[in-house]
Protein backbone atom coordinates (compact mmCIF):
# COMPACT_ATOMS: atom_id res chain seq x y z
CA UNK A 1 0.00 0.00 0.00
CA UNK A 2 1.42 3.42 -0.98
CA UNK A 3 0.87 5.01 2.44
CA UNK A 4 1.72 2.01 4.62
CA UNK A 5 2.63 3.30 8.09
CA UNK A 6 2.89 6.90 6.89
CA UNK A 7 2.16 9.23 9.79
CA UNK A 8 -0.51 11.80 8.95
CA UNK A 9 -1.86 14.75 10.94
CA UNK A 10 -5.09 16.36 9.67
CA UNK A 11 -6.54 19.54 11.17
CA UNK A 12 -10.28 20.01 10.95
CA UNK A 13 -10.57 16.29 10.31
CA UNK A 14 -13.76 15.41 12.14
CA UNK A 15 -15.97 15.84 9.06
CA UNK A 16 -16.07 16.88 5.42
CA UNK A 17 -12.90 17.13 3.36
CA UNK A 18 -10.56 16.47 6.28
CA UNK A 19 -12.32 13.24 7.20
CA UNK A 20 -12.49 12.14 3.56
CA UNK A 21 -8.73 12.54 3.21
CA UNK A 22 -8.24 10.60 6.43
CA UNK A 23 -10.44 7.78 5.16
CA UNK A 24 -8.56 7.63 1.85
CA UNK A 25 -5.09 7.62 3.38
CA UNK A 26 -6.10 5.33 6.23
CA UNK A 27 -7.45 2.76 3.79
CA UNK A 28 -4.07 2.92 2.05
CA UNK A 29 -2.24 2.04 5.26
CA UNK A 30 -1.55 5.40 6.90
CA UNK A 31 -1.65 6.11 10.60
CA UNK A 32 -4.00 9.08 10.94
CA UNK A 33 -4.31 11.69 13.68
CA UNK A 34 -7.58 13.64 13.59
CA UNK A 35 -7.13 17.04 15.23
CA UNK A 36 -10.27 19.16 15.57
CA UNK A 37 -12.41 20.99 18.13
CA UNK A 38 -15.53 18.80 18.13
CA UNK A 39 -15.54 16.24 20.92
CA UNK A 40 -19.27 16.03 21.63
CA UNK A 41 -21.97 15.67 18.94
CA UNK A 42 -23.36 18.96 17.64
CA UNK A 43 -26.96 19.28 16.36
CA UNK A 44 -25.89 20.99 13.11
CA UNK A 45 -22.45 19.46 12.62
CA UNK A 46 -22.11 15.77 11.90
CA UNK A 47 -19.18 13.94 13.48
CA UNK A 48 -16.61 14.32 16.23
CA UNK A 49 -12.90 13.55 16.46
CA UNK A 50 -13.84 10.19 17.98
CA UNK A 51 -16.40 9.15 15.36
CA UNK A 52 -14.06 10.22 12.54
CA UNK A 53 -11.15 8.29 14.03
CA UNK A 54 -13.37 5.21 14.39
CA UNK A 55 -14.49 5.43 10.74
CA UNK A 56 -10.90 5.79 9.55
CA UNK A 57 -9.80 2.85 11.68
CA UNK A 58 -12.65 0.76 10.26
CA UNK A 59 -11.55 1.74 6.76
CA UNK A 60 -8.24 0.01 7.38
CA UNK A 61 -5.94 2.47 9.09
CA UNK A 62 -3.49 0.57 11.32
CA UNK A 63 -3.78 3.27 13.95
CA UNK A 64 -5.84 6.42 14.54
CA UNK A 65 -5.52 9.16 17.11
CA UNK A 66 -8.36 11.57 17.94
CA UNK A 67 -7.04 14.82 19.39
CA UNK A 68 -8.93 17.91 20.49
CA UNK A 69 -7.23 21.09 19.32
CA UNK A 70 -7.90 24.79 18.97
CA UNK A 71 -5.32 25.96 16.46
CA UNK A 72 -5.78 29.56 17.55
CA UNK A 73 -3.54 28.78 20.51
CA UNK A 74 0.11 27.74 20.37
CA UNK A 75 -0.04 25.57 23.48
CA UNK A 76 -2.88 23.56 21.94
CA UNK A 77 -0.94 23.14 18.70
CA UNK A 78 2.22 22.08 20.49
CA UNK A 79 0.32 19.58 22.65
CA UNK A 80 -1.23 17.96 19.57
CA UNK A 81 2.05 17.70 17.69
CA UNK A 82 3.74 16.26 20.77
CA UNK A 83 0.99 13.63 21.12
CA UNK A 84 1.25 12.61 17.47
CA UNK A 85 5.03 12.24 17.67
CA UNK A 86 4.79 10.26 20.90
CA UNK A 87 2.11 7.94 19.50
CA UNK A 88 3.30 7.54 15.90
CA UNK A 89 7.03 8.19 16.28
CA UNK A 90 7.04 11.17 13.91
CA UNK A 91 5.10 13.03 11.21
CA UNK A 92 5.32 12.51 7.45
CA UNK A 93 2.27 14.45 6.24
CA UNK A 94 0.48 17.54 7.57
CA UNK A 95 -2.91 18.46 6.10
CA UNK A 96 -3.89 22.03 7.02
CA UNK A 97 -7.63 21.73 6.48
CA UNK A 98 -9.10 23.59 9.47
CA UNK A 99 -10.76 26.78 8.31
CA UNK A 100 -13.39 29.36 9.23
CA UNK A 101 -15.66 31.12 6.74
CA UNK A 102 -17.87 34.21 6.77
CA UNK A 103 -18.86 35.62 3.38
CA UNK A 104 -19.59 39.09 4.70
CA UNK A 105 -18.93 42.57 3.35
CA UNK A 106 -16.57 44.84 5.22
CA UNK A 107 -19.42 46.64 7.01
CA UNK A 108 -20.92 43.31 8.04
CA UNK A 109 -17.65 41.86 9.32
CA UNK A 110 -17.42 42.26 13.09
CA UNK A 111 -14.00 42.13 14.78
CA UNK A 112 -14.74 38.69 16.23
CA UNK A 113 -15.47 37.32 12.73
CA UNK A 114 -12.26 38.84 11.36
CA UNK A 115 -10.25 37.46 14.28
CA UNK A 116 -11.75 33.98 13.98
CA UNK A 117 -10.97 33.67 10.26
CA UNK A 118 -7.47 35.05 10.51
CA UNK A 119 -6.63 33.22 13.73
CA UNK A 120 -7.65 29.86 12.26
CA UNK A 121 -6.96 30.20 8.54
CA UNK A 122 -3.68 32.13 8.63
CA UNK A 123 -2.23 32.08 12.11
CA UNK A 124 -3.28 28.52 12.87
CA UNK A 125 -1.97 27.20 9.56
CA UNK A 126 1.33 29.03 10.03
CA UNK A 127 1.96 27.83 13.57
CA UNK A 128 0.75 24.28 12.98
CA UNK A 129 3.20 24.09 10.07
CA UNK A 130 5.93 25.61 12.22
CA UNK A 131 5.39 23.02 14.96
CA UNK A 132 5.52 20.13 12.47
CA UNK A 133 8.56 21.23 10.46
CA UNK A 134 11.21 19.72 12.79
CA UNK A 135 9.48 16.34 12.49
CA UNK A 136 8.83 16.61 8.76
CA UNK A 137 12.57 17.15 8.27
CA UNK A 138 13.10 13.55 9.35
CA UNK A 139 9.90 12.25 7.74
CA UNK A 140 9.54 9.88 4.79
CA UNK A 141 8.55 11.70 1.56
CA UNK A 142 7.28 14.59 3.72
CA UNK A 143 4.43 16.84 2.58
CA UNK A 144 2.42 19.80 3.82
CA UNK A 145 -0.88 20.27 1.99
CA UNK A 146 -3.05 23.34 2.63
CA UNK A 147 -6.69 23.37 1.59
CA UNK A 148 -6.59 26.85 0.08
CA UNK A 149 -7.13 28.49 -3.30
CA UNK A 150 -4.77 29.65 -6.03
CA UNK A 151 -3.71 33.26 -5.54
CA UNK A 152 -5.75 35.49 -7.83
CA UNK A 153 -5.60 39.27 -7.57
CA UNK A 154 -8.83 39.80 -9.50
CA UNK A 155 -10.77 42.37 -7.40
CA UNK A 156 -14.01 40.42 -7.85
CA UNK A 157 -12.76 37.90 -5.29
CA UNK A 158 -12.08 40.63 -2.75
CA UNK A 159 -15.08 42.93 -3.05
CA UNK A 160 -17.89 40.63 -1.80
CA UNK A 161 -16.05 39.12 1.19
CA UNK A 162 -12.74 40.92 1.74
CA UNK A 163 -11.94 39.46 5.17
CA UNK A 164 -12.52 35.85 4.11
CA UNK A 165 -10.56 36.24 0.89
CA UNK A 166 -7.61 37.74 2.75
CA UNK A 167 -7.62 34.87 5.24
CA UNK A 168 -7.77 32.11 2.59
CA UNK A 169 -5.11 33.82 0.49
CA UNK A 170 -3.07 34.00 3.68
CA UNK A 171 -3.19 30.20 3.86
CA UNK A 172 -2.05 30.06 0.24
CA UNK A 173 0.79 32.48 0.94
CA UNK A 174 1.94 30.18 3.76
CA UNK A 175 2.11 27.35 1.22
CA UNK A 176 3.94 29.48 -1.33
CA UNK A 177 6.50 30.74 1.16
CA UNK A 178 7.13 27.44 2.92
CA UNK A 179 7.56 25.65 -0.40
CA UNK A 180 10.59 27.82 -1.14
CA UNK A 181 11.85 27.91 2.44
CA UNK A 182 11.73 24.14 2.87
CA UNK A 183 13.20 23.12 -0.48
CA UNK A 184 16.64 22.48 1.07
CA UNK A 185 15.01 19.94 3.40
CA UNK A 186 13.07 18.14 0.63
CA UNK A 187 9.69 18.89 2.19
CA UNK A 188 6.90 19.38 -0.36
CA UNK A 189 4.44 22.19 0.36
CA UNK A 190 1.39 22.65 -1.85
CA UNK A 191 -2.17 23.96 -1.85
CA UNK A 192 -5.26 22.12 -3.09
CA UNK A 193 -8.65 23.59 -4.01
CA UNK A 194 -11.84 22.11 -5.49
CA UNK A 195 -13.08 22.92 -8.99
CA UNK A 196 -16.67 22.88 -7.72
CA UNK A 197 -18.37 23.48 -4.42
CA UNK A 198 -18.09 20.50 -2.09
CA UNK A 199 -20.98 19.06 -0.10
CA UNK A 200 -19.82 19.95 3.42
CA UNK A 201 -21.43 21.34 6.56
CA UNK A 202 -20.14 24.81 5.66
CA UNK A 203 -21.92 24.74 2.31
CA UNK A 204 -25.12 23.38 3.86
CA UNK A 205 -25.24 25.61 6.94
CA UNK A 206 -23.57 28.83 5.85
CA UNK A 207 -23.67 29.19 2.09
CA UNK A 208 -26.50 27.77 0.02
CA UNK A 209 -28.29 25.02 1.93
CA UNK A 210 -29.73 22.13 -0.02
CA UNK A 211 -29.86 24.13 -3.27
CA UNK A 212 -26.06 24.41 -3.36
CA UNK A 213 -25.51 20.95 -1.88
CA UNK A 214 -27.37 19.44 -4.83
CA UNK A 215 -24.99 21.25 -7.19
CA UNK A 216 -21.84 20.13 -5.42
CA UNK A 217 -19.48 17.19 -5.47
CA UNK A 218 -18.68 14.91 -2.56
CA UNK A 219 -15.51 15.44 -0.49
CA UNK A 220 -14.17 12.22 -2.03
CA UNK A 221 -12.92 14.07 -5.11
CA UNK A 222 -10.64 16.25 -2.98
CA UNK A 223 -9.46 13.20 -1.05
CA UNK A 224 -8.66 11.35 -4.28
CA UNK A 225 -6.67 14.33 -5.55
CA UNK A 226 -4.78 14.61 -2.25
CA UNK A 227 -4.00 10.89 -2.46
CA UNK A 228 -2.30 11.46 -5.83
CA UNK A 229 -0.37 14.57 -4.76
CA UNK A 230 0.93 13.11 -1.50
CA UNK A 231 2.60 10.19 -3.28
CA UNK A 232 4.79 12.47 -5.38
CA UNK A 233 8.46 13.09 -4.50
CA UNK A 234 9.01 16.56 -3.00
CA UNK A 235 11.75 17.44 -5.48
CA UNK A 236 9.27 17.58 -8.34
CA UNK A 237 6.14 18.56 -6.45
CA UNK A 238 6.27 21.72 -4.38
CA UNK A 239 4.93 25.26 -4.59
CA UNK A 240 1.86 24.25 -6.61
CA UNK A 241 -1.73 25.45 -6.43
CA UNK A 242 -3.52 22.28 -7.43
CA UNK A 243 -7.16 21.97 -8.51
CA UNK A 244 -8.74 18.60 -7.66
CA UNK A 245 -10.26 17.91 -11.07
CA UNK A 246 -7.05 18.85 -12.90
CA UNK A 247 -4.98 16.52 -10.71
CA UNK A 248 -7.30 13.60 -11.43
CA UNK A 249 -7.48 14.34 -15.16
CA UNK A 250 -3.69 14.06 -15.24
CA UNK A 251 -4.06 10.51 -13.92
CA UNK A 252 -6.41 9.60 -16.77
CA UNK A 253 -9.79 10.11 -15.12
CA UNK A 254 -12.36 11.64 -17.47
CA UNK A 255 -15.69 10.65 -15.89
CA UNK A 256 -16.42 12.65 -12.73
CA UNK A 257 -20.08 11.71 -12.46
CA UNK A 258 -19.53 9.49 -9.42
CA UNK A 259 -18.54 12.53 -7.37
CA UNK A 260 -21.70 14.57 -8.03
CA UNK A 261 -24.27 14.72 -5.25
CA UNK A 262 -26.93 14.93 -7.95
CA UNK A 263 -25.58 14.03 -11.40
CA UNK A 264 -28.61 15.63 -13.06
CA UNK A 265 -27.77 19.14 -11.82
CA UNK A 266 -25.30 21.63 -13.21
CA UNK A 267 -22.32 21.90 -10.89
CA UNK A 268 -21.44 25.15 -9.13
CA UNK A 269 -17.87 26.36 -9.64
CA UNK A 270 -16.12 27.09 -6.35
CA UNK A 271 -14.96 30.49 -5.16
CA UNK A 272 -11.70 31.92 -6.50
CA UNK A 273 -11.89 30.03 -9.81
Amino acid sequence: MPFANKRVLITGGSRGIGKAIGLKLGAAGAKVAIAAKTVEPHPRLEGTIHSAAAEIRNAGAPETLPLQVDIRYEDSIEAVVRSVVEQFGGIDILINNASAISLTTTEQTEPKRWDLMHDINVRGTFFMSRACIPHLKTGINPHILNLSPPLNMDPRWFAPHLAYTMSKYGMSMVALGLAEELKPFSIAVNALWPQTTIATAAVNNLLGGDFLMQRSRSPDIVADAAYEILQRPPAGCTGNFFIDETVLRETGITDFGKYAVNPGNKLMTDLFL
